[in-house]
């Protein structure tokens, strides 16, 4: 009997479908199974499409390149329609798709056969009933799901937490197995479904082992083992192996990126599985996203480990005990990218016995910052072992960093980015603090009860911008018991915050901080990165976050007063009128907590009016100090005001106009206590406040 005879016996159609082409050739019998003309001949695509329900339409492509990658027919049911979209009949179709290599790469030609389906009356049973409907959508909705958690996953661990989880649509696995290649041997990634220890027998074996992982990473295709006789008859050395786990159908697939087969994948199932076409593309589907999963996961490993070991080789550690004097720090880089910038922190042991705090920022959040942060700390480090003062490391570090430039790969040269840097020497035995300041946030002093303020200091333009800037210096007097915080914008600033309100969302952390500076560190950096901070967002559009360091000193004593003065000082120049404003501040920062905001008011008027005056009246600078004593409800406010000039004030009777001559009939209306003291050189003007 011809070959004609038989299919015309059981009504078996030809086709030869020409993607390249968009034709379809088809004999009589298949071309009266998709309603067309009972006669044989060649038909164009988007006639033959017309004939299929469009969601089979859509299927047969995803099918047919599943059969291109693995090698193996095409096999699906497809319903045939007419002009007005009822369903005549199901076909199935079995075709070899071949390569057309005259067409392009990706053009193929489809040979096989199409043969009616008959489909199940009601109230009867099928042993496999058309993939379609419900099953689709299920397979659908699976597969977004699984992409999704994939590519949210950033780490190995994560990638293989998520395949454990991944419940495939009707036949999920209860064993999976992640293999690896390293050099000639198959190692093993991760697996799930297994006993510790049970994947030391497939760990570290050869890759010419005769094993289905081992000949799908050799030839890049997949291989499925519908039952236990299968995987015994073509793996009959490694099956002892594999018996011992009582599974009854295993699929390996390569994971493939760019075209490069990294390792495979095992998919065992405790119930038999027919790897239908759906199956197997549904599986292929995940194999091809888990292996990208993995490669952008062993990437962003890869590049985390880099720029943590670069980050710590170029920070440094705090080095030896301060005596009288306790030091903490903490680094945390920006989310993104490689994870490294330019903010750091030093501390310098200096010839004269003091320690050197320093602490800056870079401008950007990547490699080049970072190398520059280690030329530029590295400068500052030489410059102070020298012995320089506070102002002339920031002048020299200034034109060390303005004189350096950096090339890309390509050839394209840039300019140098500038960095804001703070520099403060201390002095153990007296806890003075020298500080110099480029462009820098101001440090914060917490006094021993608990009060933190933001203590103005002079300061210059960032590191770079100028070759020849000046730095001015400021003496601060660290009391014992208190502590001065040192940090980086991006402590304040991340989350879309301002200065200001980033101070207001540091600030209570401060005063509530405890004994442990290391818990005091950790704090501040939760208050920005923790949970609570999702609720402290800022007023600002951007909330880019930004790399944070913060380093905290605080001076320790062997006993404590009971009650520990606050104080705050400040210098203000003739050239700086505008620091008028900033002693005000400090000084409404003093007494945030006064009972009487009235109190708080007329202190300030009066140290506006004596600063100002010292200003006006005199050729020197103003040197303001205040200090609160006393327990809460019962404290005592002095504000000192001296300046260089031996002519004592004298009280006036100004007229209605004059625009001067109040300020001592003020002190004498607001104040509890007030007076003129002469000293050596110059005089100080006093006024005390008792909260009431």
């Amino acid at each position: 009997m011809r070959t004609e005879e038989v299919l015309a016996a059981t009504a078996t159609g030809l086709w030869r479908w020409d993607h390249g082409a968009g034709s379809v050739t088809l004999d009589a019998e298949a071309a009266r199974l998709l309603e067309l003309p009972a006669e044989a001949g060649v038909f164009r695509e988007a006639a033959v499409r017309a004939r299929f329900h469009p969601v089979d339409w859509n299927e047969i492509y995803g099918v047919v390149n599943l059969a291109l990658d693995e090698g193996t027919l095409a096999e699906a049911r497809l319903r045939i329609v007419d002009g007005g979209g009822r369903v005549l009949r199901t076909v199935r179709s079995r075709s070899k798709p071949l390569p057309a290599a005259s067409a392009g790469s990706e053009s193929y030609v489809l040979v096989g056969t199409l043969q009616e389906v008959a489909e199940p009356q009601p109230g009867t049973t099928g042993a496999h009933t058309p993939i379609t409907g419900d099953w689709r959508r299920s397979r659908e909705a699976f597969l977004l799901d699984a992409g999704r958690a994939l590519a949210e996953a950033r780490s190995t661990a994560e990638v293989l937490r998520v395949a454990a989880s991944l419940s495939m649509p009707g036949f999920s696995p209860d064993g999976l197995a992640v293999f690896g290649v390293a050099g000639e041997r198959l190692t093993i990634i991760g697996h799930h479904g297994h006993n510790k220890g049970d994947e030391e027998p497939f760990n570290d074996m050869p890759l010419e082992t005769d094993y289905p992982a081992a000949q799908v990473v050799r030839t890049g295709r997949a291989i499925y083992l519908p039952s236990p006789e299968e995987y015994h008859r073509r793996f009959p050395a490694t099956w002892p192996l594999a018996s011992r786990f009582g599974r009854r159908s295993w699929a390996f697939l390569p994971l493939i990126v760019s075209g490069r087969t990294m390792g495979a994948w095992m998919a065992g199932f405790r119930h038999p599985v027919s790897f239908s076409p759906d199956e197997r593309s549904v599986l292929t589907t995940v194999a091809r996203m888990l292996a990208q999963a993995l490669a952008r996961a062993g990437e962003a490993e890869t590049e985390r480990e880099l720029s943590q070991g670069l980050q710590r080789s170029m920070m440094p550690t705090l080095g030896p005990e301060i005596p009288g004097m306790t030091v903490a720090a903490r680094y945390v880089p920006t989310g993104g990218g490689l994870q490294v910038g330019g903010d750091w922190y030093d501390m310098i042991p200096l010839p004269n016995g003091r320690i050197a705090l320093v602490i800056g920022d870079v401008q950007g959040h990547d490699v080049r910052a970072a190398g520059l942060m280690g030329q530029l700390r590295i400068a500052l480090r030489a410059y102070a072992s020298e012995g320089h003062r506070p102002d002339a490391v920031l002048s020299r570090a200034s034109r060390f960093l303005s004189g350096l430039t950096d090339a890309y790969d390509d050839g394209e040269e840039t300019g140098p980015r500038f960095a804001t840097c703070l520099y403060a020497e201390a002095d153990p035995e007296t806890g003075t603090l020298d500080i110099a300041r480029a462009g820098h946030p101001d440090p914060v002093v917490i006094s021993s009860d608990g009060t933190a303020v933001i203590r103005q200091t002079g300061g210059g333009l960032p590191l770079g911008v100028e070759t020849d800037a000046d730095y001015p210096t400021t003496r601060l007097v660290l009391e014992t018991g208190e502590t001065i915080m040192l940090c980086t914008d991006g402590l304040i600033e991340t989350g879309g915050h301002d200065m200001a309100t980033g101070w207001d969302r540091l600030r209570p952390v401060l005063e509530q901080q405890s004994g442990d500076l290391e818990k005091l560190a950790d704090e501040l950096v939760q208050a920005v990165h923790g949970p609570t901070s999702h609720y402290t967002t800022g007023p600002l559009a951007d909330r880019r976050e930004d790399d944070i360091a913060v380093l905290v000193l605080r001076r320790e004593a062997g006993t404590m007063p009971r009650t520990a003065p606050r104080r705050t000082a400040m210098t203000i120049a003739q050239a700086e009128p505008e620091r008028v404003s900033a002693a005000r501040q400090q000084l409404r920062e003093l007494l945030h907590d006064w009972e009487d905001p009235e109190q708080i008011d007329a202190a300030v008027l009066m140290v506006s009016e004596m600063t100002t005056n010292v200003l006006v009246h005199t050729d020197g600078d103003a040197l303001m100090v205040a200090e609160a004593t006393g327990a809460r409800g019962e404290r005592r406010l002095r504000v000192e005001v001296a300046d260089g000039s031996d002519e004592l004030p004298h009280k006036r009777r100004p007229g209605e106009m004059a625009s001067s001559g109040r300020g001592l009939v003020l002190m004498e209306m607001l104040a509890d206590a007030w007076g003129v003291d002469p000293r050596g050189a110059g005089k100080s003007i006093w006024f005390e406040l008792r909260e009431s």
